[in-house]
C-alpha cells in the first residue's frame, strides 16, 4: 500500500507542477497543447515501443483486455439506456455521452497509473490498442453518418495505422515475438526519449485544469452527472465482478482491472465532440470532473485491493 501512495503521490506533484505553471503562464496558452502533441506523437511511442519490446505477452493479450472491453461496453451501454429514457438527446450527443461513461484516459493518465501504480507501462497497452483498433473507428462512424448522414471509409479504416501510438506498439510486439535482440544501443535513445513521456502529459494535464469550470451547461447537468457517475464509479464496479467472478482474477491481475477502469474520461471524447460540434459542453465537463474524482477513486480501489 505504501509504494502505491508513493506513486500516486507522485503524480500529484508532477500535476500541481503543471498547474502552477500554467496558472503563472509559463510557456504562453498553448503550452499544454504543445506538450501533448510532442507526448503524443514523440514521447508515448518511444515508451510504449521499448516497454512492449521487453513484456511479458501474456500480461498484454490476456483476460485484461477482455475485462477492459466488458466494462467498456456495459457502461456505455447503461448511458444509452439511460439517454433514450430520460435524457431524449440526438445520437451525436448520445454517443459523446456514452464515450464519456466508457472510454478511459489509457494515455495521458493511463501511461503514468501503469508505470508509477501498477508497475509497467504494458498493463495499459491493451485497453490503448483496443480502444484506438476498435473502439474509436465506430464511434467515428456513428458521429459521421448521425451528424453528416456520410461516412468517410478511408478514413476510418486507415486511422489506426495513422496512430504513432499504435504504430510504436505494433512494433514493439512484433520485436518481442520474433525473438529479435537488438543491440543495447539501439533501445537507449527510445528508452531517453520515452522517459520524458510521463512528466510531459501529467504537467500538460495540471495546465490545462487552471481556469477551467465544470457544469455551466444547465440543461445538460443530468447527462454530465450520470456519465461522471458512470465513470467513476460504475465502470471500475462492472471491471471487479467481471474480473473476479467471470475471469477469477486475484492480487496484483484483479487490482490492475479495476484501476485502469477507474481512469478518467479521455480527451479524445473532447476532440471528437469538437470535430463534429456536438456535444462539446458534456465531454469537457465530463473529462474535467472524471479526472479530478479518478485520483480518490483510485486511492480507495488501492486501498481494497493493492
Amino acid at each position: 500500500m505504501a509504494g502505491v501512495l508513493t506513486g500516486f503521490a507522485i503524480i500529484a506533484f508532477v500535476i500541481l507542477v503543471g498547474y502552477i505553471a500554467g496558472r503563472f503562464g509559463v510557456g504562453g496558452p498553448s503550452a499544454p497543447f504543445v506538450l501533448n502533441r510532442i507526448a503524443f506523437f514523440i514521447t508515448n511511442p518511444a515508451l510504449l515501443f521499448v516497454t512492449l519490446a521487453h513484456a511479458d505477452l501474456r500480461v498484454v493479450f490476456s483476460t485484461q483486455l477482455l475485462v477492459a472491453a466488458i466494462a467498456a461496453v456495459v457502461t456505455a451501454g447503461v448511458f444509452l439506456v439511460l439517454s433514450r429514457l430520460f435524457f431524449r438527446r440526438p445520437a451525436p450527443e448520445t454517443t459523446i455521452g456514452a464515450l464519456g461513461a466508457g472510454y478511459v484516459n489509457a494515455n495521458n493518465i493511463g501511461i503514468p497509473v501503469a508505470v508509477y501504480v501498477l508497475g509497467s507501462a504494458s498493463f495499459v497497452a491493451p485497453v490503448l490498442l483496443l480502444q484506438l483498433i476498435v473502439f474509436a473507428p465506430i464511434a467515428l462512424t456513428v458521429l459521421d453518418v448521425t451528424s453528416r448522414g456520410a461516412v468517410s471509409v478511408w478514413s476510418i479504416v486507415t486511422q489506426p495505422v495513422r496512430n504513432p501510438m499504435i504504430i510504436a506498439s505494433v512494433l514493439g510486439i512484433l520485436v518481442d515475438v520474433s525473438g529479435l535482440h537488438l543491440p543495447d544501443a539501439v533501445y537507449q535513445p527510445f528508452e531517453l526519449i520515452g522517459g520524458a513521456a510521463v512528466p510531459l502529459v501529467l504537467m500538460a494535464f495540471g495546465m490545462s485544469l487552471h481556469g477551467s469550470r465544470p457544469l455551466q451547461a444547465g440543461h445538460e447537468r443530468a447527462e454530465i452527472v450520470s456519465a461522471v457517475a458512470l465513470k467513476v464509479v460504475g465502470m471500475p464496479l462492472i471491471a471487479f465482478l467481471a474480473a473476479r467472478f467471470v475471469f477469477g482474477l486475484e492480487g496484483h491481475a484483479l487490482f490492475a482491472a479495476v484501476a485502469l477502469a477507474a481512469l478518467p474520461t479521455a480527451q479524445n471524447v473532447y476532440n471528437f465532440a469538437a470535430r463534429y460540434e456536438r456535444g462539446i459542453p458534456v465531454a469537457r465537463d465530463v473529462v474535467l470532473l472524471t479526472t479530478l474524482f479518478a485520483v480518490p477513486a483510485l486511492l480507495v480501489i488501492a486501498a481494497l485491493l493493492a
